[in-house]
């Protein structure tokens, strides 16, 4: 009975991953099928887990695709306030993120996958797919390890009433809970910003892709992760 419960939680939680991610992918013209692929993985969760999902879903469905385009811009790339970069969170501009960034490209090699050609391997969609589709259990372990960037995230959206903010919100019901030091460190980061460095940065800005914007971005769905 045990070993049953544990199989259904993990079987909703990777429905949960892959629905979020659809949802936090860039809204273009495969948007449409996205969400109803959402629809269908939702239908086999509970409604309190797919309700969430659906609310963000059913916002982004009565957008046009331009709207939708531009609210995602304004939302995750203009402003740093709620991006979706997790080391961004925990390391900030610094010469440390591109060490934080190497955990997550190890963990999808030793996976057996290529890290994404078309995204950051620390961008929330990526990690989400990953673990979903990927390895559940190294997948979980990323995002146990940077829950406390995905509560900063949350609450970033949630401050500004994102109709992203629910689908973030069941992505941290996921994972193991926020205790008090955790909730105060996220909230500290979304107030006052994350660290930043001013020298030696150059090194480390080359190794980074660059951030796309607009329509000329791709979806951040992990592509070179299948």
């Amino acid at each position: 009975m045990m070993r049953t419960r544990t199989a259904r939680r993990s079987a909703e939680h990777r429905l949960t991953w892959q629905a979020a991610s659809l949802l936090l992918a860039y809204p273009d013209a495969e948007q449409r099928a996205r969400l109803d692929l959402v629809t269908q993985l939702t239908a086999h969760l509970p409604a309190e887990q797919s309700r969430p999902l659906l609310d963000t879903a059913e916002a982004l469905r009565a957008l046009t695709e331009t709207a939708a385009a531009q609210q995602y811009v304004d939302t995750f790339d203009l402003r740093r306030r709620a991006t979706l970069l997790l080391t961004y969170w925990t390391d900030g501009d610094t010469r440390n993120r591109g060490m934080a960034m190497l955990t997550f490209t190890q963990a999808y090699r030793a996976a057996g996958v290529a890290p994404p050609s078309s995204e950051v391997p620390d961008h929330l969609p990526v990690v989400l797919e990953f673990a979903a589709t990927v390895d559940p259990i190294a997948g979980a372990a990323l995002l146990s390890a940077n829950r406390r960037a995905i509560h900063a995230i949350g609450m970033a959206l949630q401050d500004e009433n994102s109709l992203y903010a629910p689908t973030v919100a069941a992505v941290t019901a996921t994972l193991p809970p926020a205790n008090d030091a955790d909730l105060g460190w996220a909230r500290r980061l979304v107030d006052t910003g994350p660290a930043a460095e001013s020298v030696g940065l150059a090194p480390f800005t080359l190794t980074v892709p660059p951030r796309r914007t607009g329509t000329d971005r791709e979806p951040a769905v992990a592509k070179g992760l299948r």
